[in-house]
């Protein structure tokens, strides 16, 4: 018996679709990235993006628990000296709420090449309605 190890070529993607609507963020973001990573498949292949694209909707509602609405902070930097700010969370979910389900899901995959091209396979949405109706995601329950 062989080991079967996925190739690019044979790899055919679904859509799921999540509805981030009183989910906790933490739980949310390791679903939806075993499903871009293909972890939920039977022909998962660490070194090959067998995952399927992944469609968040509701962004905005997503739940916290604990204090981490206002202790938890996102650092950016401009790339001058000084040019360091901080936004805590509560912040940003005003400003951006798809950047912390991005942020979350980025930080579960692998620190590699493979990981940018999955994570263009995560699409977040701030409200109820996506631009990804002709795809037909499956909807999936967290």
């Amino acid at each position: 018996m062989k080991t079967f190890l996925a190739k690019k070529e044979t790899v055919q993607p679904k859509w799921h679709l999540i509805d981030a609507e009183g989910q906790v963020l933490g739980r949310l973001a390791v679903k939806a990235a075993n499903l871009i990573r293909g972890r939920h498949k039977a022909t998962y292949t660490p070194s090959v993006d067998t995952g399927d694209f992944v469609v968040i909707i509701n962004a905005e509602k997503i739940v916290l628990t604990g204090k981490k609405e206002e202790k938890n902070k996102y650092m950016f930097f401009s790339g001058f000296v000084g040019g360091e700010s901080y936004r805590k969370l509560s912040e940003q979910r005003a400003r951006h709420p798809e950047f912390i389900i991005e942020h979350a899901v980025k930080g579960m995959l692998p620190k590699n090449r493979i990981a940018a091209k999955m994570l263009s396979k995560l699409r977040v949405f701030a409200g109820p309605t996506h631009t990804h109706e002709a795809q037909n995601p499956v909807k999936i329950s967290v």
